[in-house]
């Protein structure tokens, strides 16, 4: 919600300056956002009036005009813009004003015509951010040589708020200004409002066919308004304050009164309506031409306004083009109808829109603001436009509108929560200036929830109320105290922490991206993958859930490479989900992403890029905590994200537990992503698992090496050997060591040669070189066995 400040105080005006005021409002639970001037910083600039204009003698576009400054004596101005006409009342910058980026204004002669000062347009002002085609207009009223400043009263700030979706009812300057005044215990002042008297009898019939959805809708024909009149500047001001661009004055009105009272409206074309008016769910196949232009398919789900001829407008979210107003309008059916917040919640966006009015439905407003929202509306339309009102026409199903909650309210209970008694008489001014009806009884309040508060439903929403107005900062604050046993610690297993502290010793940084990604990011990366689609998407782009945690680590990594951030190292845990919701997964894991130069940028550094090893070599110094890495092997395998050749399958205790490699030069493609990638995601549980240390004897007696030079068939993985050997090497081998790979000269081709470094030690006595002997010949005829490897001579 974004206002104006001196709006809001013309409802309520505490004694608080800009900054005290939206710190107060965020203390209260309402969180401000940014506060901002109106617009730009400028001196210098007054108004004037147009006396006179003539075409420049020396250039087609420019004209030489003379304007009253009321200074006394007419100024010559060179000015180009091509709405520049004789009686205009215009901002006008005087010699030696200044104008936002520090432009000062002098005399000068263009070509060879003198100009003392500036017409100004809105751009040159600061007050619209895109370039104006032509000069600020100004009522004929403005008075001649009052400061521009002053007269647009321009020394106002924007104040924006960050409304969490149960507080709808601050959507409005009345709601913004009901808190004000209750924090600061003031009586609230809105616009005089009376109903206003039909001038005709003309109505126009509504049927509501989907009560439950629509239990209210309140209707008005107001014949003869002028179309052609503009909207007063003070309107146009107060909606750009808030973020709205103006765009007729029927709009506007219905805008202004939605920003002002917190209900949406809509107009209708008199001349393009058939028949009466029906609230009913969408038919299958219907089509609708909304007021943007696009053309959509609505669904049987959707809650339309229509007439004879079928839909004018989805409800709640936005009218239709045939049945909008126009310059030719003379006629128009204003609509004010409650809309329930399920109706409408997820309907924008399931259709890729947002607008003003869906925003405030999906959070639900006040039904009892139907009808004076017309009256206002009416009120403001009178005094702009001109016409004549006919009577309000009504439909409504009682039945079905909202009934506000009872709550008792305990001052026990109050007491307890807030560990501080306050005085009945505040807790009752408190609920009663918050709009709710309160009766005091012996153990404390029965309270009924005003019609606009949706959220308030039990005991804890009146103390979290109370509390808030109160003031957080008034409540004590004490330290918890508490007798707890100590818990036991399971030591054969990881925790998080002990991963992400692993994984941040090796130079990475914690990524936390969303759970859900874009369907066809994920369809790039995991083609057969299968996972959730949202029903309620918060966007377009982030409407399936997350089969890997790759996705959103490469999307991480494009956003810091677009940033000129050259060396990534990124690493994430959470949840990723397999399947239907029927028969859903949801699997806890870690994943890295790993590109650009191996080493930081440094003398010493090496430029070379990090490649497939260095990701495994940090992933087997997590593995390692555990303190059982042999229960891990990596093995190769094809994964649809990953490079044939250069992806591994990771193995726990022979089972699959996840994959590292290096981006597929396919999916980088797609991407449009220009540096090489390696990645890994495995299965936090299997992680977790390790084995209690446990301390074994030194022993006492030498050790015993041997070495091997084996000559073995290039596809055969390495792994696959230094498992062979460890198998037949005894119960005393200590350890083995993989020290040399070669090929080459010597070596015959499609073999390599692998040099081992295999170590006994006997606990209680020394190993003889026959025992050695003898296992050194069990290896290598096993390995020959099992692998064809040879003794390389």
């Amino acid at each position: 919600m974004k206002f104006s400040e001196k709006w809001l105080r013309d409802w309520v005006s505490p004694r608080l300056d800009t900054q005290a005021m939206a710190d107060q409002i965020t203390m209260a639970g309402l969180e401000v956002d940014a506060v901002a001037p109106v617009a730009a910083t400028f001196a210098g600039v007054v108004v004037a009036e147009v006396l006179s204009k003539t075409q420049h003698p020396n250039a087609d576009k420019l004209n030489v005009c003379s304007v009253d400054d009321g200074s006394g004596e007419p100024v010559q101005v060179v000015c180009g813009a091509p709405n520049v006409a004789v009686g205009q009342k215009v901002p006008f910058a005087q010699v030696g004003g200044l104008l936002p980026g520090d432009f000062k204004i002098k005399k000068a002669k263009l070509r060879g015509e003198e100009s003392f000062g500036m017409i100004c347009s809105a751009s040159e002002l600061g007050l619209e951010e895109e370039t104006s085609p032509g000069i600020l207009v100004l009522p004929d009223s403005a008075p001649v040589g009052e400061s521009f400043r002053d007269y647009m009263d321009l020394d106002d700030h924007t104040i924006e708020v960050d409304l969490t979706p149960n507080r709808g009812d601050c959507l409005s300057i009345k709601g913004m200004a009901r808190e004000v005044g209750v924090l600061n215990r003031l009586a609230v002042t809105g616009p005089e409002l009376a109903p206003i008297e039909a001038t005709h009898d003309e109505t126009y019939a509504v049927t509501l066919e989907a009560p439950e959805c629509c239990p209210r809708y309140i209707g008005r024909l107001i014949s003869e308004i002028n179309p052609a009149v503009e909207t007063p500047l003070w309107m146009v001001e107060c909606l750009r304050r808030s973020g709205v661009r103006s765009i007729d004055p029927v709009v506007d009105i219905t805008n202004y009164v939605m920003l002002e009272l917190g209900q949406p409206l809509h107009a209708f074309d008199r001349e393009n309506l058939q028949g009466g008016i029906v609230v009913r769910m969408a038919k299958q196949g219907e089509m609708l031409t909304l007021l943007d232009g696009q053309r959509i398919a609505l669904r049987p789900e959707t809650l339309v306004i229509a007439d004879e001829n079928g839909p004018l407008a989805m409800a709640g979210i936005m009218g239709g083009e045939h049945s909008g107003i126009s310059a030719k309008t003379r006629t128009i059916f204003l609509e004010s109808a409650f809309f329930t917040p399920l109706a409408i919640a997820g309907q924008a966006r399931s259709y890729g829109m947002h607008t003003d009015a869906s925003h405030r439905f999906e959070r639900g407003v006040d039904p009892g603001l139907t009808a004076l929202a017309v009256e206002r509306a009416t009120q403001l339309l009178l005094e702009i436009c001109g016409g004549r009102p006919g009577p309000l026409v009504e439909a409504v199903s009682e039945a079905h509108l909202p009934d506000s909650a009872h709550i008792t309210l305990r001052a026990q209970r109050l007491a307890q929560a807030l560990d501080k008694e306050l005085a009945a008489d505040e807790v009752t001014d408190i609920l009663q200036r918050l709009g709710m009806q309160v009766l005091a009884d012996e153990n404390g309040w029965q309270v009924q929830a005003p019609s606009w508060r949706f959220d308030i439903a039990i005991e804890e929403d009146l103390i979290e109320e109370v509390a808030r107005i109160h003031g957080y900062n008034n409540l004590p604050s004490r330290r918890p105290s508490a007798r707890l046993a100590l818990r036991s610690s399971n030591e054969a297993r990881l925790s998080e922490s002990q991963l992400r502290h692993q994984m941040v010793a090796r130079g990475y940084q914690e990524a936390v991206t969303y759970s859900f990604v874009a369907p066809e990011l994920q369809t790039t990366i995991l083609p057969d993958a299968v996972s959730p689609k949202l029903a309620n998407p918060i966007s377009a782009d982030l409407s399936v859930m997350r089969a890997s945690l790759f996705p959103g680590l490469i999307r991480a990594m494009e956003h810091n490479l677009n940033r000129q951030q050259t060396r990534i190292r990124l690493f994430e845990t959470g949840l990723v989900f397999n399947g239907e919701l029927d028969d859903l997964s949801q699997v806890p894991m870690l994943g890295a992403l790993a590109c650009g130069p191996r080493d930081a940028e440094g003398w010493t550094a090496n430029r070379e890029a990090v490649d497939f090893y260095d990701l495994k070599g940090d992933l087997e110094s997590v593995l390692d905590l555990g303190g059982s890495a042999s229960a891990w092997r990596f093995e190769p395998g094809d994964h649809p994200a990953l490079h044939p050749g250069q992806c591994a399958r990771i193995l726990h205790q022979g089972q699959e537990a996840g994959w590292i490699g290096t981006l597929h030069p396919r999916v980088r493609a797609k991407l449009g992503l220009k540096v090489d990638a390696v990645l890994f995601e495995v299965r936090l549980d299997a992680l977790s698992e390790g084995r209690i240390p446990a301390f074994e004897p030194l022993s006492r007696f030498p050790e015993v090496r041997r070495d091997l030079a084996l000559l073995l068939n290039e596809e055969v993985p390495v792994q696959s050997l230094l498992d062979s050997v460890e198998r037949h090497a005894g119960d005393y081998l200590k350890g083995s060591k993989l020290f040399d790979v070669y090929a080459g000269k010597g070596v015959p081709e499609g073999h390599k040669s692998i040099a081992l470094g295999l170590t006994w030690q006997h606990p209680s006595r020394t190993l003889n070189d026959e025992e050695i002997n003898q296992l050194v010949d069990t290896i290598v005829i096993q390995v020959r066995a099992e692998l064809g490897a040879e003794l390389r001579s």
